[in-house]
């Protein structure tokens, strides 16, 4: 595994921002983990890397500790956050240059392909670049020592849906040469990227599995019955969203096989007229989950 949290706690004061919190990040992957502002994805990074301390649990990174980590460590982590402040007074070249001799692995070729493929003009001052030029300054530092792992905290903060769709043009011009980590609350910006997902809500992991199990086993259903339809006394507690309008039974089912699905809702609905099925966007699949599993603990 690339990163390994294990039971990881942080509190600032008498605020949990991340509570026991376990994730694993396979080596070649593309982790997003997603959450509303202020569900604790900020504090996980900054954990892993090293400029807070956990409050409890432990993490590694590399197979490195994260308290541990050292200069050869980062030179091997490319790093951008969503405040991440730039030295205004240099140009593009100049700050590429002073950033180069920190890096064994500086590819100075790669370097040209992604300043070209990002616009950035060399000559111009940082002071004088606009929020999503240095946003794409950023990383285009970061990706151009070819580092083993990418971290990028809400890279999307802030940016219009031209530079936004910029940003990913250059990223995924780099998808499976390094292991990714991204933290979004866009998460229509990175379901076309992500291989793997973590959920976060309130400081606690909701879920973790692969993108392609995660589409496979959540669906909307839509049921129309013979008669007049009510929400059923007791459903299996994988059907979530549960409505009943008119003759119309919708749910969103988290554990979708259709031959089980049809015999559950031929026993608890009775006589069906049609069922559809649908895919479930990862946006909705969030916000469903997240309710059902809030509604649990109130």
């Amino acid at each position: 595994m690339m990163i390994e949290i294990e039971g990881l706690s942080k509190s600032f004061g008498r605020f949990d921002a991340v509570h026991d919190l376990s994730l694993s990040v396979p080596e070649g992957s593309a982790f997003a983990l997603v959450g509303a502002n202020g569900a604790g994805k900020t504090t996980t990074i900054k954990t892993l890397m090293n400029i807070i301390e956990p409050g409890r649990g432990r993490a590694r990174v590399m197979g490195v500790d994260s308290r541990r980590l050292g200069p050869a460590d980062y030179a091997r982590i490319g790093y951008v956050s969503e405040n991440q402040e730039l030295p205004e007074r240099l140009t593009v070249a100049q700050f590429l240059a002073y950033l180069r001799p920190f890096y064994p692995t500086w590819d100075p070729e790669l370097e040209r392909a992604l300043l070209a493929q990002a616009q950035l003009p060399p000559d111009r001052r940082i002071r004088d670049l606009s929020h999503g030029m240095r946003a794409k300054l950023a990383l285009v530092s970061a990706l151009a020592f070819r580092p083993r792992l990418l971290v990028l905290d809400e890279p999307f903060s802030g940016l219009d849906p031209l530079v936004r769709d910029e940003f990913m043009e250059v990223l995924l011009g780099q998808a499976g040469d390094v292991t990714l980590l991204i933290s979004s609350h866009e998460l229509a910006e990175i379901e076309g990227v992500a291989t793997h997902i973590g959920f976060i809500d309130r400081g606690r992991l909701l879920f973790q599995e692969s993108m392609e199990d995660l589409s496979a086993r959540v669906r909307e259903v839509h049921v129309v019955l013979e008669g007049d339809a009510a929400p059923p006394a007791a459903a299996p507690p994988e059907w979530l969203d549960l409505k009943a309008a008119g003759s119309v039974v919708s749910f969103v089912d988290t554990r979708f096989d259709e031959a089980r699905l049809r015999a559950q809702v031929a026993a608890v609905l009775g006589p069906v007229r049609r069922m559809d099925v649908r895919p479930v966007e990862l946006r909705s699949i969030f916000t469903t989950i997240a309710r059902s599993l809030r509604k649990e603990a109130a």
